[in-house]
C-alpha cells in the first residue's frame, strides 16, 4: 500500500518533463530566429526604446564611415 504513491508520481514526471521540452524548445526556436532570448514582459515602452537605440547606432555607424 506504500507503492501507491509511485503510480501517481510517474505520469506527472512524464507531464513534467514533456512541458519542460515544449518550453526549452520554444525558447531555442525564438532564439535561433531571432539571434537573441525573448525579452519577458516586453511593451510598448520597451518596444520604442529599441527602436530608438537601433536608430541611434545607426546614426553613429553612418558618421563614422
Amino acid at each position: 500500500m506504500s507503492w501507491v504513491w509511485l503510480e501517481a508520481t510517474l505520469p506527472l514526471g512524464i507531464i513534467a518533463g514533456m512541458l519542460c521540452v515544449m518550453g526549452n524548445a520554444q525558447y531555442y526556436i525564438h532564439k535561433a530566429a531571432h539571434g537573441r532570448p525573448k525579452h519577458i514582459g516586453n511593451d510598448v515602452w520597451d518596444v520604442a526604446m529599441e527602436r530608438r537605440d537601433k536608430k541611434l547606432i545607426e546614426k553613429l555607424s553612418a558618421a563614422h564611415n
